[in-house]
This record gives C-alpha cells, sequence and structure tokens, in this order.
C-alpha cells in the first residue's frame, strides 16, 4: 500500500547515525519533506536526543524487527507544532539501519485512547461498587429526621457529586466501548423523557424543564436508548447549566426527510467559534464538552453505533443548535 496512505514514512542511515535515504510521507510525520531529510543527523530527523538515537540504531542492527515509539516535539520550518507521536519498526535493509515510521495520531484519529476499554471496565468494576456503597450511606443519613439543616445541605451536595461521579463513570464506560449497539425501534420522545429523568435532581436545582416539541405522527426510531440515555442526559445537563435559573431546555423532534428523524437540542449560552469547530466531538478537545470533556465524543460514538450522526451549528457569537439523526 502506498505510504503516503498510512501516513508514514521509511528512513536509513549510516553507522554515524546520518540519514541516507528518507521516502514515503515526510511532510507530514516528520515534518520535514525527504531531500531535506538526507544527510541529517538522525537525531534531528527523529527529534530525540542522541542518546537515544544509538539506542535506537542499535536495536535496528540486531535485525529483530523491534518496535519503539518517539515523540517528535520539534521540526519543519513552521513555528512550534504540536508533537507527533510516532511508531518505529526497526531493522536492516541490505547493509543500512533503517526505520518504518507511522504516525499515531493519524492513526488513532477519532478512535479512542489505545486500551480504553479495559480501562473503563476496571474502572467500572473498581469504582462503582464503593460509589454504590457510599452512595446507599448517605442516602440512609438523608433519612434521619433529626438532621440540622446544614448537614442536610451538606448531604444535599454529597448525593449530587455521588450523582455527578456516576455520569463520569457512563460516559467513560460509553466512549470505550466496543461492543455492538442493541437496535430496536422505540418513541424517541420516550427516550428523552428517560434522560431527562437522570438528572432531574441536578435540573430541579435550578427549576429547569425540558420542553419536548414533537411532530404529529413521528415513527419510532433504531436506537439502543440504554446507551443513549446516559449521554443524551449529560448533554441536557451541559445546556441547562447554562442557562438561567427557572429557564427551559427547547428540544425539537421532528421527521426532516422520509427514513430520518431528527431531535434538535438549542443551546442559546454556548458558542462556537471557527478555531473550535474542528475538535468539537473530540474528547478533551472542547469547551463546550463537560462531564469530563467527554460528553459530546461519547455522544458522537453512540450515534455513529446507531446508525445515526450529530452535528453542531454555530458562530462566535452565543446560539447553538444540535443536531442528532436517527433512522426510522
Amino acid at each position: 500500500m502506498n505510504a503516503h496512505l498510512l501516513q508514514a514514512a521509511q528512513l536509513a542511515w549510516s553507522p554515524n547515525l546520518r540519514v541516507t535515504r528518507a521516502e514515503g510521507d515526510c511532510a507530514q510525520v516528520l515534518r520535514r519533506d525527504a531531500k531535506a531529510l538526507v544527510g541529517m543527523a538522525l537525531h534531528t530527523a527523529l527529534g530525540v536526543p542522541q542518546e537515544r538515537a544509538r539506542e535506537l540504531d542499535a536495536r535496528a542492527r540486531e535485525d529483530r524487527r523491534a518496535v519503539e515509539f518517539v515523540t517528535l516535539s520539534a521540526g519543519g520550518p513552521t513555528g512550534n507544532p504540536p508533537a507527533n507521536h510516532l511508531r518505529l519498526v526497526l531493522g536492516m535493509d541490505g547493509e543500512e539501519a533503517a526505520a518504518g515510521v507511522l504516525d499515531l495520531g493519524t492513526v488513532l484519529e477519532g478512535a479512542p485512547p489505545v486500551q480504553i476499554s479495559k480501562l473503563s471496565s476496571s474502572l467500572s468494576h473498581e469504582i462503582r461498587n464503593p460509589l454504590s456503597s457510599v452512595k446507599m450511606a448517605v442516602q440512609t443519613l438523608a433519612r434521619n429526621t433529626g438532621l440540622s439543616d446544614r448537614d442536610k445541605r451538606r448531604l444535599t451536595i454529597a448525593n449530587r457529586e455521588i450523582r455527578t461521579m456516576e455520569r463520569m463513570l457512563w460516559l467513560l464506560s460509553e466512549y470505550g466501548r466496543e461492543s455492538v449497539a442493541n437496535l430496536d425501534a422505540h418513541a424517541l420522545r420516550s427516550v428523552v423523557q428517560e434522560a431527562t429523568a437522570m438528572v432531574a435532581p441536578e435540573l430541579a436545582e435550578r427549576r429547569i424543564e425540558v420542553d419536548v416539541k414533537e411532530e404529529a405522527d413521528l415513527p419510532r426510531v433504531r436506537v439502543d436508548p440504554n446507551r443513549l440515555r446516559p449521554v443524551l442526559a449529560q448533554v441536557l445537563l451541559n445546556v441547562a447549566m447554562g442557562l438561567p435559573e427557572e429557564g427551559r431546555v427547547q428540544v425539537t423532534l421532528r421527521q426532516d426527510d422520509p427514513g430520518h428523524v431528527s431531535l434538535i437540542l438549542d443551546d442559546p449560552a454556548a458558542a462556537l467559534p471557527p478555531e473550535d469547530r474542528g475538535t468539537l466531538f473530540d474528547p478533551f478537545g472542547s469547551r463546550l464538552a463537560r462531564g469530563a470533556g467527554l460528553s459530546l465524543a461519547a455522544l458522537r460514538r453512540v450515534m455513529t453505533g446507531v446508525g445515526g450522526d450529530v452535528a453542531a451549528q454555530g458562530s462566535a457569537e452565543p446560539g447553538m443548535v444540535f443536531t442528532l439523526t436517527f433512522a426510522a
């Protein structure tokens, strides 16, 4: 396969650690074109210390197809670009030490972080159980009629933070989940109401209501409600937290074209400046993605998993619209 399609480059170098050959997508992966790399010191080409370059050379001359990882933190003619995380496959190419260099950032773009599925599973087991015990203890204490008003307020705060932690775990678990969605036909209004119920205490504290306007004779949609509910609940809460007390979250359900139903969510407080549009649905990449920075990323993964889509419209001025599209 063409190395440019893989965002990969190939380097070979002499025993004195000077690059003798550079091929592939060097401009993207190594931030210099192939001609500029030839004759360059290996440590400069890879953006690593000289000692690290000598270690890579030694691994390559063992000719065991060793895999190493380095971070290219500088290079190229323009300024100080973000770091490139590179995967090197080291070996001998004839008489020369060589490496196939892969840009990991491009390969993993849009995918959950490596091993996040195992991490989220472990967190669910290790954190959910003690968190449930804490939750039961707090709820038991809250039923004590002899508590002072100050203690009642403290327990209310504790309950709120426990619910926040539960939602964070849901988002992490959902973002890292790789299983196939369990699709079935559901009324979209019911799913929105169930999601709203998950954050009802937080909405009640601010006296905020979710107003759902539904087009007549709306068909059911194919969705996995167990996966959509928690992430949609967090997004609804994100919108609600930007509203003044006694505000209303506006949700519209309508059929835009045959075979598809849209959920339109207005966020009057949020803005979407041009520099944020490319990272809005990236994990930790958006200022709007409250909920450990995963709420919008998890929402996109859920929508993609059910064969749907999510998009956002907005400008630098307050006022955004999220559109979730489902197959009917």
